[in-house]
């Protein structure tokens, strides 16, 4: 059975100050996608998401299936890093979950009661409702990547996107993400960017590889030949029963130095 594509990515190239920070892609992510993005810090994971949500400019093309399509605006959710998002913003969890809405709803428009529905059912799923109230600077680091991962998904997207989530400010929330995660898997394309094949390899099912150029890989296992003929320079250690990983200096064919202070 012919698998359905909802992005087309071709002849990608995207630069900062001259530097080519991804060059020559051409990629496509289909629906039923489970997909590891990863890669050294630099290397363009970052900019590959950012192009796909329209955040840098670009040459090329990126072209999105009409399933990804509402209106004005694409059914894509976006859970960011923690540590990128200002836990200072006085808002409570229920209204940084609402917030997820708004591209659909316009700033102007108010919450419906419709909507309130909605955010306790994502909140009751990812076991936070009782939450709803609290700011959302008072609550822990994996709380608050629960209320993230509730705001990417309650408009329902077709693609959801997950950036660095194994940067665990709770490291016994791990596991119980990655197994919301695979449920979500069942009715929504995913991506995880993430620097640790070992962690994402035993959740992912294909596995993208960007240093400045991009290579997909359509299995979980990657060998570190592999991973040399993809100039993806990432080595695989073992520490007991965790499989751990760690980014090697790597002279290949990668883009320049000089773009990475952007990932």
């Amino acid at each position: 059975m012919e698998r359905r594509t909802i992005i087309s990515i071709r002849n990608l190239n995207v630069s900062y100050d001259n530097h080519p920070a991804l060059k020559d892609v051409n990629i496509d992510i289909y629906e039923d996608d489970f997909l590891g993005i990863i890669g050294p810090n630099g290397g363009g994971k970052s900019t590959l998401v950012k192009a796909i949500m329209g955040s840098v400019p670009y040459k090329g093309e990126i072209i999105f299936d009409d399933s990804l399509r509402y209106h004005n605006h694409l059914k894509i959710g976006y859970m960011p890093q923690v540590s990128d998002f200002d836990t200072h913003f006085p808002i409570s969890i229920r209204e940084l979950v609402l917030s997820g809405l708004q591209s659909q709803r316009g700033f102007s428009s108010r919450y419906t009661a419709t909507d309130k529905a909605l955010a306790l059912k994502v909140m009751t799923q990812m076991g936070i409702a009782e939450l709803a109230k609290r700011p959302i600077g008072e609550v822990s680091g994996g709380q608050l990547q629960r209320a993230l991962l509730c705001r990417a998904i309650i408009s329902e997207p077709k693609l959801l996107i997950l950036d660095e989530p194994t940067n665990f400010v709770d490291n016994r929330f791990e596991h119980e993400f990655y197994a919301m995660v695979e449920q979500l898997s069942k009715r929504m394309a995913i991506i995880i960017v993430s620097h640790d094949l070992g962690t994402i390899s035993s959740v992912v099912r294909s596995i993208v590889c960007v240093n400045c150029n991009v290579h997909r890989h359509d299995s979980n296992i990657l060998t570190a030949e592999q991973l040399e003929n993809y100039n993806c320079p990432i080595q695989i250690l073992s520490h007991g029963h965790v499989p751990h990983t760690v980014l090697a200096h790597h002279d290949g064919d990668g883009c320049p130095d000089g773009h990475h202070h952007h990932e």
